[in-house]
């Protein structure tokens, strides 16, 4: 018999960014305090407002899959199935017919194919409805990248999306740590996926007067708990993490990269769009993980922050961060990835938990650039501007959404119990 809750690990890693197309290379440009943050290319940016972003820079699709099964995907599928070929590649995982029926898929995704979606209404309109693409609804659903990666792989375990905002790559990454923990799939791909730098998502968050407007200066855009910053940019990439039963990964020899400890989520139950002033979703998320871990908030060595440059989301972060740890909190490096990856939407709770396993492998904490003029709401220790060697042995990755969705991860660096 199985004894529940098994212990989960982490064995492979893929990620596609503003930073780079693998994980070396974005690591990398984070370390080194890069932004990934330039004018957009993927479409002519006259006719929107913002008119920068952080885009994937040659990313060929056809290096990971067929020329027709690319032609048949929106890109935040096309990166998802770049980022799960290259998490399985580090795995060593082998997948065959003998166990891909305990493997499984979550991918999540905020908003899922987008830009298919914003192409093909324009030919509905120009071009009249014979002319819309049967592939329409398979290439916008945003469920279509966990399926995708099923398919490309040949894995037959539990697979879906998780869409809950800016906390759906964590969210994926959760459930599956959940599903792994009760015996529900050996191992499981996890992770997060968007692309939506086309007008209509830049318009779409301009007109929400979320996203920052900084046109003459878009590496200075993302500045996270910084009293200048006026918004948060847009992003896209994807990245993926095997997940894996620990006497499973060890049977096989696999290498461990880290341990989830625990995944805390939580309810603002408030507004679509705005997080509670004093913080208490992500106060009680913070809290939630670290009760399930069975840990005090003195062991956190680490916390990537949600920190989206935002003005209502860097302060509340901050007032939740304090509620939750208490004095110990002036104590923990926080840092901001955003500042230099930007928003990644729903990739960026599963590339932010990428970054803990990073920082916990090397022992160096990633900054917050652009962090020249500190408000002084926001008066944590956030590693301004260059990266800190430190001794990371466990580490918490924040992901809060809108529709008030909360969502904490828990890394920690393997040991035999």
């Amino acid at each position: 018999m199985n004894n529940y809750p098994n212990r989960v690990v982490v064995t492979g890693m893929g990620i596609l960014s503003p930073l780079g197309l693998d994980t070396a290379t974005t690591w990398e440009g984070l370390i080194a305090g890069k932004s990934g943050i330039d004018y957009i290319t993927l479409f002519d940016p006259e006719c929107v407002e913002t008119k920068f972003a952080g885009e994937v820079k040659g990313f060929e699709p056809t290096d990971y899959m067929e020329r027709k099964e690319a032609r048949r995907m929106d890109r935040f599928a096309q990166l998802a199935v770049a980022a799960s070929r290259q998490a399985v590649e580090q795995s060593r995982l082998e997948i065959n017919p003998s166990n891909c029926d305990d493997i499984g898929v979550i991918i999540g995704s905020g908003i899922g194919g987008l830009t298919t979606l914003f192409e093909q209404t324009k030919v509905l309109l120009e071009k009249g409805p014979d002319k819309v693409s049967p592939f329409l609804a398979p290439m916008m659903i945003a469920d279509i990248a966990a399926a995708q990666v099923s398919i490309a792989l040949n894995l037959r375990g539990p697979n879906y999306c998780t869409t809950s905002a800016c906390s759906s790559g964590s969210d994926a990454i959760g459930a599956a740590y959940e599903i792994i923990r009760h015996g529900g799939a050996q191992v499981m791909l996890a992770g997060g996926t968007e692309s939506i730098i086309n007008p209509l998502g830049i318009t779409a968050f301009n007109a929400l007067k979320a996203i920052s407007t900084r046109n003459d200066a878009p590496q200075l855009a993302s500045r996270p708990f910084d009293a200048e910053r006026d918004g948060f940019v847009i992003s896209e990439g994807a990245c993926v993490l095997v997940l894996e039963n620990l006497e499973h990964a060890l049977r096989r020899d696999a290498d461990i990269l880290a341990e989830i400890l625990a995944y805390g989520a939580t309810a603002d139950s408030f507004h679509v769009t705005q997080p509670l002033e004093n913080g208490e979703g992500a106060t009680k998320a913070m809290q939630v993980a670290l009760k399930k871990a069975g840990i005090a908030p003195t062991e956190i060595d680490y916390i990537n922050a949600h920190g989206t440059s935002t003005p209502l989301n860097d302060v509340m972060e901050t007032k939740a961060i304090k509620s939750a740890f208490g004095d110990h909190a002036y104590r923990i490096p926080v840092s901001s990835t955003k500042s230099m990856t930007g928003h990644l939407i729903g990739c960026a709770g599963a590339a932010e938990a990428l970054f803990c396993i990073l920082a916990i492998q090397n022992d160096i904490i990633p900054p917050t650039i652009n962090l020249t003029n500190p408000d002084p709401e926001c008066d944590l220790d956030y590693v301004p501007n260059v990266a800190r060697p430190a001794k990371v042995t466990t580490a918490l990755s924040n992901s809060f959404g809108f529709g008030g969705h909360n969502s904490v991860l828990i890394f920690r660096e393997y040991a035999e119990a």
